[in-house]
């Protein structure tokens, strides 16, 4: 299938602010150190940056603190409210035309659910010079989006193929120069990747790899986080590094990797052909990323219809929100990457479920032994939506057994970290004004976060509470709810033009 460019951002911002002095008061504050969430507290921002955060008892009067903070030009009385940093999703495509009506769909999802960093992983399809212009028009505030880091994949642009150790470094520094924060890679010749690589660091750009199965093996997980990997992307690369009695998944003779049922369908064995949790080699296999400092950012979202394709399908957001673009590119087809359902059964998914677990035990091992982990979504293929994905990978990191608090830390310090954003994703004084906030707790149900709600019976019957209500980027005030809003009555009037409808299954 060929790819259409996506339609840029509209210019100007529908967010308020940066402010003089904007007080969000009363408020119980999750920092995304990991910490444990304290309240009431005043957070006090001033244009860009967090000036202050002045917190008392318990059961302080609230006039009484909100005295201490002093005058300012905005106040959001928000007693009972939770603040958190604001989210960075690791693994975030801004996609093409045939994912989305235009980039202000993707954006609106991405802010209305709290997201205030993306890392676009490759600008793939769109061109890194697209991708560059999208992250300086939002660093300006001339659009309503999230700060942009843009990647660019490893080759791209070229009129030959990179032959040299001495034309890979050169395409790295070009690179650079045109603007891209990082390569992204999907496998090389071991000695082109390991010199580019070496070039990235040289120049300070970060590096992420989905290590393709048509080349893990040459270059594993180990062999790359050796050669100064930034980032390992999904869970692949790493269980070919833990091969014990092979050096090559072993794929049945009559297998194909350009049948996307093929790819996904053996990809859902790889993991058992690896050595077994708790093992020798499983246990060196993550000392050494850890102390290589190389870091896993799993996506787990984005294969998890792999283990449960009518869940996918069925989940209660693609009514509102799934534009018909989206919709029809999820609908099983050869010609569209990561709609493999063709003849998706049970003993695939069955297959999934057991990968599913033993990915999961290596990432929360990883991360138990002071790896450095990070969400992403990956969204835009597989039924998995953007904003929407990156709150599902957070669920899906509490069942592989990480605490809220670390999952949050996850999807804001650390992944503002491995972004190289130094002063973002905490909520300290002197950092920027990157948050998000919801009037429920997400520490106790991260479903809260979603932003069709979640579904609870009260005094009134069924009802949708939750979603994220302010989305705070740079210091502008974004509502959240509103945006949302947008992105639902740009879904309704698109299904109208295109003649669509509500999106049914097969």
């Amino acid at each position: 299938m060929r790819f259409t460019p996506i339609t840029a951002g509209s210019s100007g911002s529908t967010g308020t602010g940066p402010f003089g002095r904007l007080v969000l008061r009363g408020v119980t504050v999750v920092d995304g150190t990991g910490g444990p969430p304290y309240g009431p507290a005043d957070v006090v921002i001033e244009r860009d940056r967090i000036a202050a955060i002045v917190s008392a008892g318990r059961n302080t009067d609230m006039s009484q603190l909100g005295l201490r903070t002093g005058t300012a030009d905005e106040v959001l009385d928000l007693p009972g409210y939770y603040v958190l940093p604001g989210l960075v999703d690791a693994h975030a495509h801004i996609g093409w035309a045939e994912q989305g009506p235009d980039a202000d769909y993707i954006y609106r999802l991405w802010l209305g659910h709290g997201i205030t960093s993306v890392r676009e992983p490759g600008s793939l399809g769109n061109g890194l010079g697209f991708t560059v212009r999208e992250a300086e028009r939002a660093e300006r505030g001339e659009i309503t989006a999230p700060r942009i880091v843009p990647y660019v994949a490893f080759g791209s642009g070229t009129s030959e193929p990179i032959r040299t150790e001495r034309e890979a470094r050169a395409w790295v520094a070009e690179q650079a120069e045109n603007g891209a924060r990082g390569i992204k890679f999907f496998g090389a010749a071991p000695e082109l990747f390991a010199a580019a690589l070496e070039e990235a660091n040289t120049l300070g750009l970060g590096s992420a790899c989905h290590h393709a199965q048509s080349d893990a093996a040459r270059a594993n997980a180990s062999h790359t986080a050796r050669w100064g990997l930034g980032s390992i992307e999904h869970g692949y690369g790493l269980p070919e590094a833990m091969f014990t009695d092979r050096r090559i998944q072993h794929f049945p003779g009559d297998y194909n990797y350009n049948d996307e049922h093929d790819r996904f369908a053996y990809l859902g064995r790889l993991w058992r052909e690896a050595a077994e949790p708790g093992s020798r080699v499983w246990e060196e296999t993550i000392e050494e990323l850890v102390s290589l400092g190389t870091a896993i950012d799993p996506t787990l979202v984005v294969y998890v219809a792999a283990r449960d394709a009518a869940r996918a399908r069925g989940r209660e957001y693609h009514r509102d929100y799934s534009a018909p673009q989206s919709w029809k590119f999820f609908q099983p087809d050869p010609e569209s990457h990561g709609s493999f359902f063709f003849d998706w059964g049970t003993e695939e998914e069955v297959a999934w479920r057991e990968n599913y677990r033993l990915w999961m035990a290596f990432v929360r091992d990883f991360h138990l032994r002071g790896g450095l982990l990070t969400t992403g979504s990956d969204a835009g293929f597989i039924y998995n939506l953007y904003g929407f994905g990156l709150i599902e990978e957070l669920e899906l990191l509490r069942e592989a057994g990480l605490h809220p608090l670390e999952i949050i830390r996850c999807a804001t310090a650390n992944g503002a970290r491995l972004l190289g954003l130094t002063d973002t994703g905490t909520i300290e004084p002197g950092k920027i004004a990157d948050l998000l906030v919801c009037a429920e707790n997400p520490l106790t149900n991260l479903k809260l976060l979603y932003g069709h709600g979640h579904l609870r019976v009260g005094a009134n019957g069924a009802e949708r509470v939750g979603g994220v209500t302010h989305t705070i980027a740079g210091g502008v005030l974004h509502d959240a709810s509103a945006l949302r809003a947008r992105v639902r009555d740009q879904v309704a009037a698109e299904r109208e033009r295109l003649g669509t409808g509500v999106p049914s299954t097969p």
